[in-house]
């Protein structure tokens, strides 16, 4: 007799071959960011400390380290939800303006309400970001699954008309938020002054959140089998359009604690805030190792992403290089990744040839 493949035999492979080829990808940022950051550390110089007046380093410091985690705070934070997207096989080119409009709402509902207590602000105003970006998610959800039209066309739309929104309620003016809501944000938490970690643990609250949804949780496994295929995943009778709808309101959602963390530690909010985000966002997906043909990306993937895209940008101010080198070398770094990511997939289908014929092969009686 002959064996005959099926899906239940090639799976395992399937699965062991691309968690290896995404956990490769891991280990190789983390090898790329460690030997940037010895780079950097030897290039960087010393300057004196002003408290202790001891030489410390101009980039391994904890004054800098903490910046750049601030920094990476928002792309990673987004870069969850829009790393979930792709996975889906779809793309949100709305995350800035959703970004800009719900820090624009919480500045505006904070200011209408007056004065209130630390616990009180912080609730409404972090209710009012997730309430707004979370309707912008479930627009965008609705119109891709309800008009049948490409995502990057819907998302590129609505970033123009939630950026419209946004400055037409603010009158593009900058709108202070509470210093309570400030003050949470930028709490020491036993750290130095002028050291705010709380950016740093909202980030990694937000990346175990999404590893686990997408590793522990069925709509996780659902959103790869989308993106791996979905008409597939149609005829096994997954729920599409509910998952598309879902990993939208995600990423809507993602990009409100990112604006509700951003406002309250810079102090204020303004139309323009987020402006080109979604670039660095979708950047860091994908140099995270996201494939945007969809079926593989990890939340850890898109917080490394970010991390590598802030230490580049970080290394240009350190040097003191042109700014304008940021975009050639993040470009090129977008499209190593996407070489890389095709490379892998290549691999991956020589294996699971090769894995497909030998189970097809004749076995002796």
């Amino acid at each position: 007799m002959e064996a005959t493949a099926s899906p239940t035999t090639d799976l395992p492979l399937f699965r062991r071959v691309s968690g290896t080829l995404l956990r490769s990808q891991q280990l190789g940022l983390v090898i790329v960011l460690i030997i940037l950051g010895a780079a950097l550390t030897a290039a960087a110089g010393s300057h004196p400390d002003r408290v202790t007046g001891a030489q410390v380093n101009n980039f391994l410091n904890a004054y800098t380290l903490i910046q750049m985690a601030t920094d990476a705070s928002a792309f990673a934070i987004m870069g969850v939800g829009a790393t979930i997207v792709i996975i889906s096989g779809g793309i949100d080119l709305s995350v800035g303006a959703i970004y800009a409009l719900a820090g624009v709402v919480m500045a505006m509902v904070l200011r209408a309400a007056g004065p209130m207590g630390p616990i009180a602000t912080v609730l409404l105003g972090l209710g009012a970001c997730l309430g707004v970006s979370l309707v912008c998610g479930l627009l965008n959800g609705l119109m891709v699954i309800g008009l049948g039209v490409h995502p990057f066309i819907i998302t590129l739309g609505t970033m123009w008309m939630l950026r419209g929104i946004a400055f037409v309620i603010s009158k593009a003016e900058s709108i202070l938020v509470p210093s309570a809501l400030t003050d949470v944000v930028k709490a020491s938490l036993g750290f130095r002054t002028a050291l705010y970690p709380v950016p740093l643990l909202v980030t990694l609250l937000v990346t175990v959140i999404g590893s686990v949804y997408l590793v522990r949780t069925v709509m996780g496994r659902h959103v790869f089998a989308i993106g791996g295929n979905v008409e597939a995943s149609r005829f096994s009778g997954l729920g599409v359009d509910r998952v598309k709808l879902g990993v939208y309101v995600i990423s809507g959602i993602s990009a409100g604690i990112a604006a509700f963390v951003g406002a309250a530690f810079y102090g204020s909010a303004t139309s323009s805030d987020g402006t080109g985000y979604e670039l660095y966002v979708i950047a860091a997906a994908v140099v995270g190792g996201a494939s945007l043909a969809g079926g593989k990306g990890s939340a850890v993937s898109a917080l490394l992403g970010a991390l590598l895209i802030v230490t580049i940008r970080q290394a240009i101010r350190t040097l003191h290089l042109d700014q304008n080198y940021e975009w050639i070398i993040i470009g090129g770094a977008l499209i190593i990744a996407v070489v890389l990511d095709q490379s892998g997939s290549r691999l991956l289908a020589r294996r699971l040839a090769a894995a497909s014929a030998t189970a097809n092969r004749p076995r002796a009686a």
